[in-house]
């Protein structure tokens, strides 16, 4: 059902200058970077109503493996139940409302216990004990299981959808899987990972991603290895943004001298490897699809001037075999690439809580940009993400 007027943050008026069209747009409204109601909006329809990247089914790798994470407002619990399929349920025990794992961590243990009375559940959901309800007449173990969220695993990535009422996710991610599927990201091994923490809305965090505007000022390594006016964006169906940029003629990888240390991955060839695309599938999930490793960007917001932003670089496991293997080359890359943008960021979110901000103008080239505004904006007049895919 479509939400309420009433409880929409912002109106169609205040969108008008949003929507007009790629070369004509201008940014968001300043209460979409600043305002709490607006956030709140966001953390319930556009991650717990939709379908977010909850980690990497490796990060459940055995049975009894257990993790709490957040779907925007809404706290989720994934397990690996004994017969190895994974499940996600609502964190919240079915007694008095405790959480059964604290958000951000994780557990190994042969069923779900609550840390509050020790009702316990079955790693695929079932009540299976609660203490002192032995004796109660007519206390039914099957009314009290643990509430089910939709989960699936795709190219290895967990996603979950908190609020249970989402589109189906073939429907969310649209045709993005043909552009991901060639690179086989499940079958890349994770190498290393950081974490940032930025003074910064997290959707300042990704329009800075989908625009290479600011490279030839702020990025002079990146201008080095690939040209920032290359590459093209895609207008395809699906609730994701993004494009590919080209690789000069000496480099063969996005690195500080394009070089790899590294393998390419298994069955690309022709244009893939010489391009990386860029491609963001909304609302949380960052991939950057290079011809010898993916690097993925996991934004979440902390609030209207917050964001965590987790990075993690995969590489084929038959790379970690070679002589001297060290994917310094590419973490190093992306590590200064990353401080450089989470300053711009930062300086971008001050200024938008300058009282004298207004949104201003899109240039031709920031397509992409206008594409990620406006299924935003699309969210906020109550569509689902995507539903009219880069039209």
């Amino acid at each position: 059902m479509p939400p309420d007027a009433a409880t929409l943050p912002l109106d169609a008026a205040e969108l008008g200058q949003t929507l007009l069209g790629p070369g004509r747009s201008r940014t968001l409204p300043r209460s979409a970077y600043v305002s709490e109601r607006v956030l709140a909006f966001e953390l319930e329809r556009l991650f717990a109503g939709s379908w977010v990247c909850a980690g990497r089914a490796e990060d459940l790798l055995e049975p009894g493996s257990q993790r709490a994470v957040l779907a925007g407002n809404v706290g989720v619990l994934v397990a690996r139940d004994q017969h190895g399929e994974l499940h996600a349920f609502a964190n919240v025990c079915r007694h008095r409302g405790h959480e059964l794992l604290a958000t951000g961590t994780s557990t190994s243990a042969r069923r779900i216990t609550c840390p509050y009375h020790a009702w316990s559940y079955r790693l695929d959901g079932p009540l299976r004990a609660a203490p002192g309800f032995g004796a109660v007449p007519g206390f039914d173990h099957d009314e009290h299981s643990l509430v089910r969220l939709p989960l699936e695993v795709w190219h290895g990535f967990v996603m979950v959808n908190g609020s249970g009422d989402a589109p189906p996710l073939a429907e969310h991610v649209g045709v993005l899987g043909d552009l991901v599927g060639p690179y086989r990201p499940e079958r890349l091994a994770a190498m290393a990972s950081r974490e940032y923490l930025l003074a910064a809305n997290w959707k300042v965090v990704c329009e800075n991603y989908h625009e290479c505007y600011h490279c030839p000022l702020i990025h002079p390594e990146l201008c080095r290895v690939s040209p920032p006016a290359s590459g093209r964006n895609h207008r395809l169906p699906g609730s994701w943004v993004g494009g590919s940029m080209d690789l000069r003629e000496h480099a063969v990888t996005m690195s500080l001298d394009g070089r790899s240390n590294g393998l390419p991955i298994e069955g690309l060839d022709g244009e893939r490897l010489r391009t990386v695309e860029y491609l963001h599938l909304l609302p949380n999930l960052l991939l950057s699809l290079h011809p010898d490793y993916l690097v993925t960007h996991l934004v979440e917001p902390l609030g209207p001037a917050a964001s965590r932003v987790t990075c993690t670089w995969y590489f084929p496991a038959e790379a970690a075999e070679l002589p001297g293997f060290d994917p310094a080359y590419a973490v190093e890359f992306w590590d200064r690439t990353n401080r450089q943008d989470w300053a711009a960021c930062e300086s971008v979110q001050r200024g938008m809580a300058n009282p004298h901000f207004r949104p201003g103008p899109l240039a031709p080239g920031e397509d992409a940009v206008y594409r990620f505004e406006a299924l935003i904006a699309g969210a906020y007049l109550g569509e689902y993400p995507g539903s009219a895919a880069h039209g």
